[in-house]
């Protein structure tokens, strides 16, 4: 059983994810940290942002892992790596490229496979192309004050004003909703939560109910 969790970044998608997934006994699945990896594969093989053949190329040769929210490139943890500015800069480009999507979605489906069918998977297009079968689905939405504001607080964002953060979340908004290759937005069954006003446990408790 598939749990799809889907939303734009500062709605609580991976605190709320983690929860549920602990809560469950479930595996946990953060997929935007595949195309984070696709990014800094790209970046360290020389690969330029455009390039999706060469960055497709490159991803045949990788082996990747996802173990308790940090990811395993090769058998090192490039966690951190992936929240450096060079990869946060060009991932919006790499992960916009049809050819590196389904390579990427490949990987995740795998993944999902090894634990057993049985995971919490949170993303942008997750219920809609990932797992469009998965029999709870979530898409969470916040005010863009309230995201930005979430954001400011993690550690890749401190000390970058709220103004900034939002107008930096509008753009990458605005390029994942238009892309053509899997856009964000809910799947038509999704289950829409705002997160504005709500805290973590009774988003929790909310998911949990769909279950």
């Amino acid at each position: 059983m598939v749990v799809a969790i889907d939303g734009p970044s500062g709605v609580g998608k991976s605190t709320v994810a983690r929860a549920v997934a602990h809560a469950l006994g479930f595996g946990y699945l953060d997929t935007g940290a595949y195309y984070r990896m696709a990014t800094l594969v790209a970046l360290h093989r020389g690969v330029t942002p455009d390039d999706a053949d060469g960055i497709r190329r490159a991803l045949d040769h990788v082996d990747v892992d996802f173990v308790d929210g940090r990811l395993f490139l090769d058998g090192q943890d490039v966690s951190m790596d992936l929240r450096g500015p060079a990869v946060t800069g060009a991932v919006s480009e790499v992960s916009a490229h049809p050819s590196v999507r389904s390579t990427v979605v490949e990987m995740q489906r795998a993944w999902v496979a090894r634990h057993g069918g049985r995971a919490v998977v949170e993303g942008r297009d997750i219920g809609t192309v990932v797992f469009p079968d998965a029999p709870v689905k979530v898409f969470l939405t916040a005010d863009p004050e309230t995201r930005a504001r979430r954001r400011a607080a993690d550690d890749e964002a401190r000390g970058r004003p709220v103004e900034t953060l939002m107008e930096q979340m509008a753009r990458r908004d605005g390029a994942d909703s238009s892309r053509d290759a899997s856009p964000l937005r809910p799947a038509d069954d999704a289950v829409i939560i705002d997160t504005s006003t709500l805290g973590v446990a009774d988003v929790v408790a909310r998911v949990l109910d769909l279950v």
